[in-house]
């Protein structure tokens, strides 16, 4: 007497596909053979639960069994009319990560991929502002362009006849490789091209323009589709990925696409105001000092910074001011400062006298 098909997957009668998927995988994964060698009974187990599940996935089936048991197949093969590997392989595909049984398999291959490339490029500051044109020398592999990357006149692949698989039968199991001879192509080569001697692919060094998008930043990977090395057999190229260094500014500090820069201004133009000049992404501009300004304090230009990536408004240029204390006076200078100075008395400005508040509170 064969067993229920639910006691076997340990689930319920109303289990859902999820769940009779998940059991089965735990299942399989106890008893598989290649776990198991030379254990009978475990084949069995695995044979049993395999047989299962190919019945209870099919909605028709299950339905058919759930009215007459094992009798809805007459005592004959519950597989009739199904390949029981087709769903077997499918999950071993998602269990394994490969196509090892028949009903998984992928047929025939059509080459392969080539490989990525990365091309590390380093751009002046006003290109990562502004955008531009930059030329690189890649060298790589390119398709030969007398065989069309197939290496030359080919042959259907007298080991696999053209599928570009071998299947082979284990016990209960059909397991399909890819034919070691052709790579999967289904052909084999005849007679090597004279261009690339059969490899399919030439080394060359390409000029290629890239253009370089406003906004970008160290780090940013910009991805060229089709331009990596060339495939195999015929296989399609990989891309290349140029990283991009951004060099830095002499006079600006960037936050996100904010310029930072220092202003210095002399002690004379802080205490009266004055007109000075800034720098910008595109030259030059001049910018109003109010009198009294101090160290530290910044004037922010709107929308002079950099572009955001992709579009959206400019950032900011924040002007950050530095008021310069002079190092060497000459006689008129210093008699100048003094006469300032005894006119100015015991003035303390609000500022310093909030410094010697907290000073007098500190030590009193």
């Amino acid at each position: 007497m064969k067993r229920d098909y639910y006691e076997i997957l340990g689930v319920s009668r109303e289990a859902s596909a999820d769940e009779l998927k998940k059991a089965y995988r735990k299942l399989a994964h106890q008893f598989h053979p290649d776990k198991n060698p030379n254990n009978p009974e475990a084949e069995a187990r695995f044979k049993e639960a395999s047989e299962a599940y190919a019945i209870l996935s099919d909605d028709e089936k299950r339905a058919q069994y759930d009215r007459l048991g094992h009798n809805a197949f007459g005592g004959g093969d519950p597989f009739a009319g199904a390949d029981p590997f087709a769903s077997f392989g499918d999950l071993f595909s998602e269990l394994f990560g490969s196509d090892i049984f028949g009903g998984g398999a992928r047929g025939r291959g059509r080459g392969r991929r080539g490989a990525d490339l990365r091309y590390d490029l380093e751009v002046e500051f006003s290109v990562a502002a502004l955008g531009g044109e930059q030329t690189l020398r890649i060298p790589k592999h390119k398709q030969c362009a007398k065989c069309a990357g197939l290496g030359g006149e080919r042959e259907t692949c007298p080991r696999c006849q053209g599928r570009g698989q071998i299947t082979l039968q284990q016990g209960f199991f059909r397991i399909a490789r890819t034919c070691d001879r052709c790579g999967g192509m289904g052909q084999s080569l005849k007679k090597a091209c004279g261009e690339c001697r059969g490899k399919g692919r030439v080394e060359t060094i390409q000029n290629l323009s890239v253009r370089i998008p406003a906004g970008v930043d160290t780090g940013i990977r910009l991805r060229l589709t089709g331009e990596g090395e060339a495939g195999h057999d015929g296989g399609a190229a990989g891309d290349l990925f140029v990283v991009v260094t951004v060099k830095d500014h002499p006079l600006f500090e960037r936050d996100g696409t904010d310029l930072h820069c220092e202003v210095p201004l002399s002690f004379a133009q802080a205490a009266l105001g004055a007109e000075v000049e800034v720098p910008n992404l595109e030259g030059k501009e001049k910018i109003v000092v109010k009198a009294g300004a101090q160290s530290g304090d910044t004037i922010r230009l709107r929308g002079r910074g950099l572009p955001r990536l992709g579009g959206g408004a400019r950032g900011d240029i924040i002007a950050r001011l530095f008021v310069e204390v002079p190092t060497k006076l000459n006689d008129e200078q210093r008699k100048l400062l003094e006469e300032f100075a005894r006119i100015s008395g015991d003035e303390v400005s609000p500022r310093r006298r909030g410094f010697l508040d907290k000073v007098r509170d500190l030590f009193e």
